[in-house]
């Protein structure tokens, strides 16, 4: 592998650096402020994020993830991980550069899998930044770890599928502007346990939905974008709303989950970047006990500690994406769910010590650190749960070791 980035990644890198600098960092304020302005209505969207994301489009920091696409940056996935870290230094970021959750991975399906009217009436408007979106697999009333175990019903009835089921951590779905979900279902129950599911395009609008209630993260509502628990009766669909075809649900799913856990580690790795600047600032500038904080030998160990973690858990992802970018998402399975797990943990205990840096200021909303561990938190469980990708790790290194151990036997 060769650690040294590409020319064009490092001009991306600075051109994203700068934008940052000049546009974001200093709008934090004035975003969190809009949003409090809403009151209780917090469903609606911030003027700032609108006028950054003209001004994002305008300097050509726009579509950066899509490597495949006309209008993407044409990046492979270890040239576009390092800009995920920059985005990831600030929450709403990634929407600025229209590179956020979950549209990247929705506009990654429709790129690779949809029609061309699909494109046309979906994939263009998300392109632009105009609409919004949501991914609808996950329900209450089965372990969404295992995805075959999903019940969410999709029924062919003529030229219309027929959905019912109940949905939750709908990711997107709060946002105003989100007009259009991917929603994961069973289409034949009798097939394999593999070739039950599909993935079917649905309008918010369309008669039968009901919002039943937003899902708040240890109490954030994490508005505009917001996660919402959906009931689905008899919601009717045409058919040409099935993306690639019956049966190729869970096909899709796992082509759409290999780019997405890079971009969501580097995202986490820059805001574990963003807790231990948080942490040596505050460290430096209390004095306890007669002498700053930053002194003390306990916080020395500390902050060693979190930019050890942090260079192997980047490194460690770095490998992961050059690997997709070279032999494939299948060959490079165990180092994509190193680095699910790796990642998330790893800004956890960084950005838990920050806030024991900052005491009872840490779990307030002053620092953006009480925050950030919650949104991170999720990451835990979200796109497969800890247990699952340790379970697939274990299984991979076994399988390699017994067939060493043939290999040897047999010599």
């Amino acid at each position: 592998m060769d650690f040294a980035y590409s020319p064009k990644t490092l001009d991306l890198m600075e051109r994203v650096q700068a934008f940052m600098d000049k546009y974001v960092y200093p709008n934090e304020a004035t975003y969190h402020a809009q949003m409090n302005a809403f009151g209780v209505e917090r469903w609606q969207v911030p003027a700032i994020i609108e006028e950054l994301k003209d001004k994002a489009k305008a300097a050509g920091l726009w579509n950066l993830f899509l490597p495949e696409s006309e209008r993407g940056a044409g990046l492979k996935n270890v040239e576009y991980a390092p800009l995920c870290e920059i985005m990831g230094r600030v929450g709403f970021a990634a929407e600025v550069f229209n590179c956020a959750a979950p549209d990247t991975g929705n506009m990654e399906v429709l790129e690779r899998y949809g029609t061309e009217e699909q494109k046309r009436k979906y994939m263009v408007p998300l392109l632009d930044g105009k609409i919004r979106s949501a991914f609808l697999m996950t329900e209450p009333a089965v372990a969404s770890s295992d995805a075959t175990n999903i019940e969410c019903d999709i029924r062919r009835d003529g030229e219309t599928y027929v959905i019912n089921g109940r949905k939750w951590w709908s990711s997107g779905a709060m946002d105003p502007r989100c007009k259009i979900y991917i929603l994961m279902g069973k289409t034949n129950r009798d097939a394999d346990r593999h070739g039950q599911q599909s993935q079917v395009l649905v309008e918010p609008g369309t008669p039968g939905i009901t919002i039943e209630r937003f899902l708040p993260v240890f109490g954030y509502d994490d508005a505009p974008h917001g996660h919402a628990q959906i009931l689905f009766e008899n919601v009717r669909v045409p058919v040409e709303n099935i993306i690639l075809g019956e049966g190729r649900g869970f096909e899709i799913a796992q082509g759409r989950l290999g780019p997405g856990r890079i971009h969501h580690c580097m995202r986490t790795i820059g805001a574990a970047e963003r807790a231990l600047e948080k942490m040596c600032e505050r460290l430096a500038t209390r004095v306890a006990f007669g002498k700053p904080v930053a002194h003390q030998s306990v916080w020395h160990e500390r902050i060693a500690d979190a930019r050890i973690s942090i260079d192997m858990a980047r490194l460690l992802t770095l490998k992961a994406a050059w690997m997709m970018d070279t032999v494939g998402n299948k060959v490079a399975r165990a180092e994509i769910a190193m680095i699910k797990v790796a990642a998330p943990k790893m800004a956890l205990k960084v950005i838990d010590d920050a806030i024991q840096a900052w005491g009872g200021a840490g779990v307030t909303t002053d620092a953006g650190l009480a925050h950030a561990y919650a949104g991170i938190r999720t990451l835990r469980l979200a796109d497969g749960p800890d247990e699952v990708h340790r379970a697939q790790i274990a299984k991979l290194e076994l399988g390699k070791q017994l067939a060493r151990h043939m290999a040897k036997a047999a010599e």
